[in-house]
């Protein structure tokens, strides 16, 4: 079988099946795990995300939404030298990965057409079932069940370490810096299932455009900074744009030293495996008593 991803946590996911060798082409996003840095790049995006700042890159996604064009490109070429017999593609977001149309316009240069496996999670069962359908489409079935029971058995080993009458802290997990976006999807329920309280996000839902006012009428005992596709340094190069704000020091999750930075698309933009490692990092941020030995090696770091 050759495969070509064209979302990173399809790839995550194939590779988690013990698929990397059929791996023949992914998008310019794919970087986890590593060997999928290798394999032939399939997408280029129009957005420099290391070189634009967040309210530029924002300007850039609006303006190519609002005049219909894809924020992505295909290789046709590339994707000829592929001959894959199977590509997996999205329709959950246009901005963050290629979308299933436009995936399936490019597809039409190929003869043979290869079969295409389009997914959409919108929560953490979502992604269950996107382990459970690309293990169907690549006979690995067993492979893929396996994987899910151990997902969700280290989602068990979290629930059991935080006592029942724990507070949950009230949590902001924010997607986007300018402007401000509040996580939706499943972030909510990571910080849920972490012990915590979402008091922005909407578990299920698309991430939403928010005001300052409401983040301060929310106050915070945490604030977790995961703007989306950005790694820890990219988010500390523009800190100020909070950190500049009047009402900053109002917060409590600022006077309080619980502002951190997290590796987002590692742990909670892509809807692949390690959302659940992302759990484990918030439980770790929210109950450092009980589950501190979860946080993976610097994968938060505090922001003051």
């Amino acid at each position: 079988m050759r495969i070509c991803s064209l979302l990173p946590s399809a790839t995550e996911i194939l590779y988690a099946l013990g698929l990397g060798e059929a791996i023949v082409g992914v998008s310019h996003e794919c970087d986890y795990p590593a060997q999928a840095r290798s394999k032939p790049c399939l997408v280029r995006t129009a957005i420099d995300q290391d070189r634009m700042s967040s309210g530029d890159i924002d300007r850039a996604v609006r303006a190519a939404l609002t005049a219909h064009r894809s924020l992505y490109e295909v290789d046709i070429e590339a994707l000829r030298r592929a001959r894959p017999d199977l590509v997996i593609t999205q329709s959950l977001c246009d901005v963050c990965a290629l979308d299933a149309s436009a995936a399936l316009s490019a597809l039409r240069a190929l003869n043979p057409p290869p079969r295409v496996v389009t997914v959409h999670p919108h929560s953490l069962e979502g992604l269950f079932q996107d382990i459970r359908t690309i293990g169907h489409a690549t006979n690995r079935n067993a492979e893929a069940g396996g994987l899910v029971r151990g997902l969700l058995e280290r989602m068990e080993r979290v629930r059991a370490r935080i006592p029942a009458d724990a507070p949950s802290p009230a949590v902001f997990c924010l997607e986007w810096l300018d402007p401000p976006m509040a996580s939706g999807h499943w972030v909510p329920e990571q910080v849920a299932r972490a012990g915590g309280r979402d008091v922005l996000g909407r578990a299920g839902a698309p991430s939403r455009y928010v005001t300052w006012e409401e983040v301060v009428a929310a106050a915070p005992q945490i604030l977790v900074l995961m703007p989306c596709g950005f790694p820890i340094e990219r988010t500390r190069r523009e800190l100020s744009i909070l950190t500049s704000q009047s009402w900053w020091q109002a917060l409590p999750a600022v006077r309080d030293g619980r502002v951190y930075l997290v590796d987002g698309p590692s742990y909670f933009n892509r809807s692949g495996p390690r959302l659940i490692d992302g759990i484990e990092l918030l439980a770790g941020l929210f109950h450092p008593e009980q589950c501190g030995d979860l946080l993976p090696g610097a994968a938060a770091v505090a922001a003051l």
